[in-house]
């Protein structure tokens, strides 16, 4: 039986403590070599195929740095606005497990390439909250286990396990905060908004897909407790890979109302990693935390260290796009939207979706409305992010341009786009299997008209009479009779024309 866990009350949590967080998040790059082989950094495929001697940790093979990945980790500093190491170098944190290869990953440990920098976040109601950057360091990815049988899909339980090299040697960069203090009651929205914002930055700059459901963006949440009259951190728990924005600031509120129910019954918290279960939203134990003296660190023998040099820094710094924040400004400016506008196409994740469907064709109102309104309450309904809808900027700008050419009513647009969403193809092959096309043959809806006058005289009489509102209910009948695919505009001309109002 599965023991019960006591939590405190929100506010009552809020009201006693202050909450400190730590955030560390790893960043697959997308390079197309792993981070010390020539092995194809591609995420899935058969087990076990992309794999050589070296991200094996074989007898005699040697690392070799990835020089694209050391690039890609000097532009992440600059964009977090970091201190570039004049001198770096990696090495070797030692530790035991199955999909570690060669019982070490090459890390960076007190030598990181950039370090000292900070990201601004915006909230929801449009604060803005500085979070500190304490580094942002190379090292590989890990292979994964597959633990079959049992019923957590984790180790305890399985009848055996399954090990998968691929992803092992992988280019990660894992960026950790400075302990975050003074978010009160916020702690969470700031988790999920720094990760959020960090994803955003992170795509600007074409170094991952940031996919945080395929791993190749992942967040350990260190959560812990201050009494309000405490001078120093409480202990930490680490809630290890969550995977959704979602998760981690159900995560952080979780272990927050968790970490309270004990310390207020006189208990104390073991510093240890936990793992999020998605299906309920609480985190439970994994193993006893090590300290940096557990892994044993020394330096990678087999690898020279690093020197950029500073022309090289300023010619990387020169490279970087613009940035979100930066863009979200003009692009407010430009479309003349007021905070609150901004603010909820931020909140739903849809500026860089709406900004994609205006540079394929659309108005930025017509993708607003859509993106806010209809996709967004979409993504809510199957309970993902906006941007993991099946549907693109560019079909979505088809839709709209099929809408302003007279092609479609909004009704049918809206049925295109659900075809969309289930797979059946472009919106134009949508409107061709659902025969969703306007009928804007006036013969047709002529016949039509005229079927639904004689069929309410009395409505056709108030329409001759001067009664123009009435047209109204004819021309629902017509749209019924024609599912909808008539120019409801056309109808109540027709209408008028036909009873010579």
């Amino acid at each position: 039986m599965t023991a019960v866990v006591e939590l405190m009350d929100y506010a009552d949590v809020i009201e006693r403590f202050d909450p400190v967080l730590g955030l560390e998040v790893h960043v697959e790059l997308n390079t197309n070599t792993k981070m010390f082989c020539g092995c194809a950094n591609e995420f899935g495929g058969e087990p076990n195929t992309k794999v050589c001697p070296t991200c094996l940790g074989l007898p005699g093979s040697l690392p070799v740095v990835n020089g694209k990945a050391v690039e890609g980790a000097i532009r992440i500093g600059l964009a977090l606005n970091c201190e570039i190491a004049q001198w770096c170098r990696f090495a070797r944190k030692n530790y035991f497990y199955p999909d570690m290869p060669k019982n070490f990953q090459t890390s960076q440990y007190d030598e990181p390439i950039a370090f000292n920098g900070y990201l601004d976040v915006t909230l929801d109601d449009g604060e803005v909250v500085r979070v500190e950057i304490e580094r942002a360091h190379m090292e590989e990815d890990t292979g994964k286990s597959l633990h079959v049988g049992g019923a957590t899909g984790r180790i305890h339980g399985a009848e055996h396990s399954l090990l998968d090299y691929n992803r092992a040697g992988v280019p990660l960069i894992e960026i950790v905060t400075k302990p975050i203090e003074h978010t009160g009651g916020r702690a969470p929205e700031v988790a999920r908004a720094y990760v959020s914002a960090l994803r955003d930055l992170l795509r600007a700059l074409d170094v991952s897909d940031v996919r945080m459901d395929q791993g190749s963006l992942r967040c350990d949440a260190n959560v812990s407790l201050m009494a309000k009259d405490a001078t120093e951190f409480g202990t930490r728990t680490e809630t290890k890979n969550v995977n959704s924005l979602r998760s981690v600031e159900r995560a952080v509120r979780y272990e927050m109302t968790r970490q309270a129910a004990i310390l207020a019954e006189g208990g104390s918290i073991k510093q240890e990693t936990r793992h999020f279960q998605e299906a309920d939203g609480t985190t439970s134990s994994g193993r006893t935390k090590e300290t940096a003296e557990d892994y044993r660190y020394f330096p990678e023998p087999d690898l020279v260290p690093i020197a950029p040099s500073r022309e090289w820094v300023e010619e990387l710094r020169k490279t970087l796009p613009e940035m979100p924040s930066e863009r979200r400004k003009r692009i407010q400016r430009e479309w003349n939207l007021t905070d609150e506008a901004l603010r909820d196409l931020l909140n739903v994740g849809a500026v860089d979706l709406v900004a994609a469907t205006v540079e394929a064709g659309a108005t930025p109102d017509e993708a607003r409305s859509w993106w806010v309104n209809t996709l967004a309450q979409e993504a809510n309904s199957r309970e993902i992010e906006l941007a993991e809808l099946a549907i693109t900027p560019a079909q979505l700008a088809e839709v709209i341009a099929l809408v302003n050419a007279g092609e479609l009513t909004n009704k049918l647009a809206k049925e295109v786009v659900q075809g969309v969403l289930a797979g059946e193809g472009s919106p134009s092959e949508v409107v061709e299997k659902r025969g969703l096309k306007v009928v804007s043959d006036d013969s047709a809806l002529i016949a039509a008209v005229d079927e639904a006058l004689a069929a309410q005289p009395d409505v056709a009489e108030k329409i001759r009479g001067g009664k123009v509102a009435a047209a109204g209910a004819i021309v629902g009948a017509v749209m019924k009779a024609t599912k909808g695919q008539a120019d409801a505009k056309r109808v109540r001309e027709l209408i008028v024309e036909r009873v010579g109002a």
